[in-house]
């Protein structure tokens, strides 16, 4: 049996597997955010990993398990003493904005040319920095040697074994890790005042993690990867032109390239894994709102009470509705990269009922992921026919059916949508000697169902015209 720990943004769960890499248990456990000031997101630490100990514990039961792998919401950025792994401050999830106005004084063509990135709030380095300035003490004892850096994976890492440590994957998120040397980049490092003492050692994506002793006996964890990397892989993405899409909290649409491609229209370069010591590469796409905004349209608005009651009324709007919801809560991510951005709700009408809001909000999935299929064409001269789509939204038969209409695409939903707990399994499979590797066949992906494009072409790039007329209403509303 092979255990996956899955740590997300709003839940953490643990799946666990057979060989075939089948699901036989599951466990979840909502996570709390916390919202200290406007643009602030944090995570407790200590919830992090008490949660993560309850589930392995919960999925795993009586059963022998042979590896665990772990794969987790990327960019979140924790620093912690390196004697007693405890935290020195919150998490700061990778939603959070508190950074925006450093990052805009950063200088864009290194950080792309080193990292395939932008300097943005999203990913860590800002984050890191910002917590050796506020933390008191917290420099002097970062360059004692007395504190730890790590994205979430690192952190379960440390206390679950004791060693610091990260895969290939996470560190390309973190603006500090050249995917082209595979190594901490010093001049980033000196860019963002970051103590090389705080950084974790950088591994393959399949390797020994170290043993746990968390199900009351040794138990080697064998896979690590990022969330978006991992369902990649769960969704058996291996060969070039392969693109996988994610309807989490955010949304995270990755395409596989092997070697590295530089974008020339703001997506992102990153690793989509590292094995044996080579570096595959991906082009990728995020954006930060998606099932978020569902949860919106239930805590915010209060006119729903559970996520599939809004796959239940969209259908019931009117066809003639143009409202849209630009989800803008925390700036807007690829291609715009705005942080400055705000959401809004447009198109209102005296008919616009609950009905047509949800729809505005399931549809945004839709032209959000246009835009960024637009500029993954431009960047690759050519554009993608099947999207691969996994996440908790991808249950919904509404959302994918729209996603095909707007996109043209075939919209392929395997049986498995978890896919990043099971490309955590994969990992710590293949790290085993249980499963083949990536050129070979795939047998754990099984298509559930494919969605068909049933809108004309014509009407469809209407309506994302439209839509991009609402983004454009948005883009540095706060300044």
């Amino acid at each position: 049996m092979l255990l996956a720990l899955d740590q997300g943004t709003t839940s953490t769960r643990a799946i666990r597997f057979d060989a075939a890499l089948r699901p036989q248990a599951t466990a979840q456990r909502e996570l709390t955010q916390h919202f200290p000031s406007p643009g602030w997101v944090e995570h407790e630490p200590e919830d992090l990993i008490a949660d993560s100990i309850a589930m392995l514990r919960e999925a795993a039961g009586d059963e022998r398990i042979t590896a665990i792998g772990i794969t987790n919401q990327r960019e979140t950025t924790l620093l912690w003493r390196r004697d007693t792994g405890r935290a020195i401050h919150r998490a700061i999830v990778w939603q959070d904005r508190r950074t925006a106005e450093f990052c805009a004084g950063l200088p864009e063509a290194l950080i792309t040319e080193r990292t395939g990135l932008l300097p943005d709030p999203y990913f860590s380095a800002s984050k890191l920095a910002w917590l050796l300035e506020h933390v008191p003490g917290a420099r002097r004892d970062a360059e004692a040697g007395r504190l730890c850096f790590g994205t979430v994976d690192s952190f379960l890492l440390f206390r679950l074994t004791g060693m610091h440590a990260t895969d290939a994957t996470n560190a390309s998120r973190t603006m500090l890790w050249n995917i082209h040397t595979g190594e901490w980049d010093e001049e980033l490092l000196l860019l963002f005042n970051i103590p090389r003492a705080v950084l974790p050692e950088v591994m393959d994506s399949a390797a020994e993690f170290g043993v746990t002793q968390v199900l009351g006996r040794p138990v080697p964890i064998r896979g690590m990867a990022g969330d978006q990397q991992a369902a990649t892989i769960g969704q058996a993405c291996f060969s070039p032109g392969m693109l996988k899409s994610t309807y989490g909290t955010g949304c995270f649409a990755m395409l596989v390239t092997g070697a590295a491609v530089t974008s020339r229209h703001r997506l992102l370069t990153t690793l989509a894994w590292q094995l044996g010591g080579r570096r595959s590469y991906a082009l990728e796409g995020a954006i930060f709102n998606a099932g978020s905004t569902v949860q919106w349209l239930r805590d915010g608005l209060g006119i729903i009470a559970s996520a599939a009651e809004a796959t239940a009324l969209a259908p019931q709007a009117d066809p003639a509705s143009r409202v849209h919801l630009v989800p803008a809560f925390t700036g807007l991510g690829a291609p715009w990269w705005d942080s400055t951005a705000r959401a809004a709700l447009s198109g209102l009408t005296r008919g616009t009922g609950r009905a047509e809001i949800a729809a505005a909000a399931l549809e945004a999935v839709a032209f959000q992921t246009q835009d960024l299929l637009d500029a993954m064409a431009l960047d690759m001269g050519g554009r993608t026919s099947t999207i691969r789509v996994d996440g908790g939204m991808a249950r919904s038969d509404w959302t994918m059916q729209r996603l095909a209409d707007i996109s043209g695409c075939v919209v392929d939903r395997p049986e498995v949508t978890e896919t990043t707990a099971l490309g955590a399994a994969w990992l710590a499979g293949h790290q085993s000697g249980l499963l083949p590797g990536p050129g070979e066949a795939a047998p754990h992906w099984r298509l559930e169902r494919r969605f068909m494009p049933q809108m004309s072409r014509p009407e469809a790039k209407a309506r994302h015209g439209e839509w991009l007329g609402a983004v454009r209403g948005v883009l540095g509303s706060a300044g």
